[in-house]
């Protein structure tokens, strides 16, 4: 998929706090802000205090590394990555106000890099809201905020540089759907908020490219919003497994029209995993799914939705096209675990 390996970017090594202190600004320079500017400074000003720093120690109390957070709820849920946690059962969190709480480790999903923790302490905290990543364009403002190299609550912006990028994760299993940005990541970072213009995490942010200037990748909020609810339910992810990497492509308009098609893009598979059941039942890379069960599948967030518990081991239709031809194939999805 790329030409270096990803790097997960949790830092490992013990951070020292930032020392001087910030140039004050002078109330008439709101007056001087551009659109751009302002727009990016209201939405860090909304989503930064939900954004905290985890620092995870082992049974000995030795710090194993930091990472970032987001608060997803008033009552202390906090997502963040699993590379961060890693195996550990606790977390100290600190909020950018300098507040201090012991969280507890939830649950892990290695296959896509995400954690839940809850902070133990019995109050109200500000929370930032999971936007819906299956409106994101090329293009659009994306600004970035967590805590690299111990720089509490940094905000970085840039734009979206790609849509529907797939990354293998720790586990192995590839991350689909993931979200491409230029907005400058750091060891730190993981965890943290890829934020929207309008101040919603449209993404977790979760690795970098060693060695390359701006190819950031966080993944996609509706990919998270989907393992937060499983989580929660299940204290893990039960999902179907079929064994592909799959990105959201556009569909050519002369197929939409000739098929009578409701949607305009589909799920194109890039790699099928040997002896899974999608290679069993005869799908081939560059197949783009369209239905599963009678759903629509107009991106891989689709897919991975309808791949849920309750479709595990029942075999389903799968709509797909080949060279343009409308093709249909049975497939039983299993149950994968995550480590």
């Amino acid at each position: 998929m790329f030409d270096e390996n990803p790097r997960f970017i949790l830092n490992d090594e013990v951070l020292h706090e930032a020392e001087g202190s910030a140039t004050p600004i002078a109330a008439t320079d709101d007056t001087l802000l551009d659109a751009y500017s302002l727009t990016v400074s209201q939405a860090a000003a909304r989503v930064s205090p939900a954004v905290v720093r985890l620092d995870i120690r082992d049974a000995e109390n030795r710090k194993r590394g930091s990472g970032s957070g987001v608060i997803v709820s008033p009552d202390g849920l906090v997502l963040t990555n699993s590379h961060v946690v890693q195996s550990a059962r606790s977390a100290d969190i600190t909020t950018p106000d300098g507040s201090h709480f012991n969280a507890r480790i939830l649950a892990r999903d290695p296959d896509t890099d995400l954690a839940l923790a809850r902070i133990e302490t019995d109050t109200t905290l500000p929370h930032a809201k999971l936007g819906d990543s299956s409106r994101l364009r090329a293009g659009q403002i994306a600004i970035a905020i967590g805590n690299p190299l111990g720089f509490d609550t940094t905000v970085t912006a840039g734009v979206i540089s790609a849509l529907g990028r797939s990354l293998r994760s720790t586990s192995g299993r590839m991350i689909d759907d993931v979200v491409q940005t230029d907005a400058a990541l750091n060891p730190g970072n993981s965890g943290g908020a890829l934020v929207s213009s309008a101040g919603e995490v449209i993404g977790i942010n979760t690795a970098i490219i060693a060695g390359a200037q701006g190819i950031c990748f966080a993944v996609a909020s509706n990919t998270a919003n989907f393992v937060l609810g499983e989580m929660i339910r299940h204290g893990r992810v039960r999902r179907g497994w079929i064994g592909i990497g799959a990105s959201t492509i556009p569909l050519p308009r002369r197929t939409i029209l000739r098929l009578a098609l409701t949607q305009h893009t589909g799920s194109m598979i890039t790699v099928v995993e040997k002896d899974s059941p999608a290679a069993q039942a005869g799908l081939m890379s560059g197949d783009t799914i369209i239905a599963v069960d009678g759903h629509t599948v107009a991106g891989t967030e689709d897919l991975v939705r309808l791949l849920d518990a309750d479709r595990i081991n029942k075999t389903l239709p799968v709509d797909f096209l080949r060279n343009s031809q409308m093709r249909r194939l049975w497939i039983a999805p299993i149950e994968r675990n995550a480590a």
